[in-house]
């Protein structure tokens, strides 16, 4: 999938990868696609909790070895 910026989070806990994301989506314009890699397992639920909260569409995620990757696009 293609994306305009990547976020490595990697190594971090909740919530800090959702506080780095959102950080990031604020500097992005609308319609752009951010990439997160993430290791916390919670990260799952997280994003997509996230994505319903914020308007911010989840167009997918995926598990890559023991990296969990979120695909969101600015709403």
């Amino acid at each position: 999938m293609e994306f305009d910026k990547e976020l490595d989070t990697r190594g971090l806990n909740c919530p800090l990868p959702i506080l780095r994301t959102k950080k990031t989506l604020n500097d992005m314009i609308s319609g752009q696609v951010l990439r997160v890699a993430a290791t916390d397992p919670g990260a799952v639920k997280d994003f997509q909790a996230f994505a319903r909260q914020t308007g911010n569409e989840l167009l997918g995620a995926e598990t890559v070895s023991s990296d969990f990757i979120f695909f969101l696009k600015k709403k």
